[in-house]
């Protein structure tokens, strides 16, 4: 049993739901060296859920190297990876403003779904879980995505958007699960730290 996990995720959001959880937790982040970026790449005609899936595995693979090549003390690992689809298109973080408004613009008056995996890793065992969300977006003026891409809030987003963030002014509908579209659910993670001994 441990009382503390590792949290492999370099995002603020995913701290503070953790910090819901009431779980204690370390950062176990990337050095300089690691190309953390290039995990998430998009295979050719990969479908949304297998490329969350597999770029979480990815990720917590990198994790749990990190932890062993720096003699850290044994805990559980938890990663997560979150991405916007619609149909089969695969809405990754923006390369830049001009990108943010291209994939915001393709969301605009259409509801897509977040996909959010979850894996936590302790010892040799994986647990892994994914939620599944919908976002419907009103239908957003040109003018509207420029204001909201110039505030800088979708940098850094999968599918160019923050839930939490100014974005919440367009969104008409959500079915499923809040915190799994901020890029964790709570749940799905609660029900997983436990699978792996941390009581919650």
């Amino acid at each position: 049993m441990s009382d503390f996990i590792y949290l492999a995720s370099q995002s603020p959001r995913r701290r503070q739901l953790l910090e819901q959880l009431g779980v204690p937790y370390e950062l176990l982040l990337p050095d300089a060296s690691e190309d953390a970026e290039a995990l998430e790449a998009v295979l050719k005609n990969e479908a949304p859920t297998a490329y969350v899936k597999r770029v979480t595995g990815l990720k917590l693979d990198a994790a749990v190297a990190r932890l062993k090549q720096r003699k850290l003390p044994a805990a559980p690992v938890l990663c997560s990876d979150t991405t916007v689809a619609l149909g089969r298109t695969i809405y990754g973080k923006p390369d830049d403003a001009k990108d943010a408004r291209r994939m915001l613009a393709e969301l605009s008056g259409t509801t897509h779904r977040v996909l959010t995996a979850v894996a936590v890793q302790s010892g040799r065992r994986r647990f892994e879980a994914l939620s599944t969300s919908r976002v419907s977006f009103e239908a957003m003026s040109d003018s509207q995505i420029r204001a909201y891409v110039a505030t800088g809030e979708p940098m850094g987003k999968a599918g160019a958007y923050a839930v939490q963030g100014r974005a919440a002014l367009h969104i008409t509908c959500i079915n499923g699960n809040y915190s799994g579209i901020m890029g964790l659910p709570l749940r799905e993670t609660a029900l997983l730290l436990r699978s792996a001994g941390i009581k919650i």
